[in-house]
């Protein structure tokens, strides 16, 4: 398996890539644009699509028409496009978003300006969807290691940070950005999408320690974390840094995306607990929730 890292460019035009006929037709429905005109105005202006995608009346087709054909054929790029937007547009008449404080405990916390700072970039919104959307498949199978009793064959799978982590680290140099990319994503899905099954399944003490040695961290710092969730902000930020260490030593550049990412790990994963927990998950309101 190959993971590759991509190239920089603008986030408009990483917008415009993944759109299937499918997705510009219904685009034009709800815009009222006849889908070989709305091509053309994505072409000339791709920053159109922010636009497009934050329609009320595209959130109402796609995820409130009771007819399934509308959304047969859909990129789940689009889909979580939608829903990434709608969130930016749900925290701008926030004053508090609920914080997930353990499996199955949500409590309300005011700081909602730090989620709505990192939606306010566009290349955040960007990198939302598209992370979204490589999880509708997730990888696996078995690869071939080389142990001290000779090669054997491993199972795999994208959702188990340990063994990814043992495939990436025995990469080429040349893929060695990507797979890491992938192993700050993973970390990122487990604490942002489903943080109350992540912290019912905790991470060996074993586990830890070959995880801390794959992103490089200090082995104090984080194997006293005070929870998995904790435990796995560090490493993914960690595994972040490193796939844009590693993309400018083979390729000279690191796609802006992963630093801010990087940076803002926290407020990344917030983002998402809240649209997961809202469009996803759709939990109540409520200062408990069943695990």
């Amino acid at each position: 398996m190959q993971y590759h890292f991509g190239a920089t460019m603008s986030h408009q035009f990483g917008y415009v890539e993944h759109l299937t006929d499918k997705d510009i037709e219904l685009m034009g429905e709800a815009a009222g644009t006849d889908p070989p005109d709305l091509r053309v105005q994505l072409r000339e202006s791709p920053e159109a699509f922010d636009r497009l995608v934050a329609d009320a009346r595209l959130f109402e087709l796609v995820f409130e028409d009771p007819d399934p054909d509308l959304r047969v054929g859909l990129s789940p790029f689009l889909l979580f496009a939608i829903l990434v937007s709608r969130a930016f547009d749900d925290l701008g008449s926030m004053t508090y978003v609920y914080e997930w404080t353990g499996p199955g405990k949500r409590l309300p916390v005011f700081d909602v300006d730090s989620l709505r700072d990192f939606l306010a970039d566009a290349g955040s919104r960007l990198f939302l969807a598209e992370f979204l959307a490589s999880f509708t498949r997730i990888a696996s199978g078995t690869i071939r290691v080389r142990t001290r009793r000779g090669v054997r064959r491993q199972r795999y799978s994208e959702l188990d940070p340990v063994r990814m982590s043992e495939m990436v680290d025995g990469l080429p140099a040349a893929q060695r950005p990507g797979g890491y990319r992938r192993l700050g994503d993973i970390a990122l899905f487990l604490t942002g999408v489903f943080p109350d099954h992540t912290a019912g399944h905790p991470v060996p003490p074993v586990h830890r320690e070959k995880l801390v040695r794959s992103a490089g961290l200090d082995p104090e710092r984080a194997l006293l974390a005070e929870s998995d969730l904790q435990f796995l902000e560090e490493l993914g930020v960690a595994w972040y840094r490193k796939a844009a260490e590693a993309a400018r030593s083979v390729v000279g550049f690191a796609p802006r995306g992963i630093d801010r990412v990087a940076d803002r790990f926290r407020p990344a994963r917030r983002t998402l607990n809240y649209l997961a927990d809202t469009y996803l998950h759709h939990y109540d309101g409520g200062l408990s929730r069943p695990a």
